[in-house]
């Protein structure tokens, strides 16, 4: 991992791990594959500190810009997954 991740400065020391913790549950995605149950959780623990749409496109594009993954496919997956089912991303 050669990027920083997207953050925002105003953002609590607790509000910045559970962020990061939802970008590297997209990485272990690309990576290695996620249960998708997994994934969920960090993404709604995302949606906490992240409650709006637009700022959430703003930030998976900013991470994507950096890492090549793209969050937005991984979350899309997970959504429409079944419980116990392993979340993969691919490149497109």
């Amino acid at each position: 991992m050669d990027y920083s991740y997207p953050i925002r400065h105003d953002w609590s020391t607790e509000e910045i791990i559970t962020v990061v913790a939802f970008y590297e549950a997209v990485e272990k995605a690309y990576e290695t594959g996620i249960a998708r149950e997994q994934l969920m959780e960090a993404y709604r623990a995302f949606k906490k500190i992240v409650p709006s749409m637009a700022e959430e496109k703003t930030l998976f594009k900013e991470f994507d810009e950096v890492s090549g993954y793209a969050c937005y496919r991984v979350v899309k997956a997970a959504k429409e997954g079944m419980d116990g089912e392993m979340i993969k991303g691919t490149r497109a």
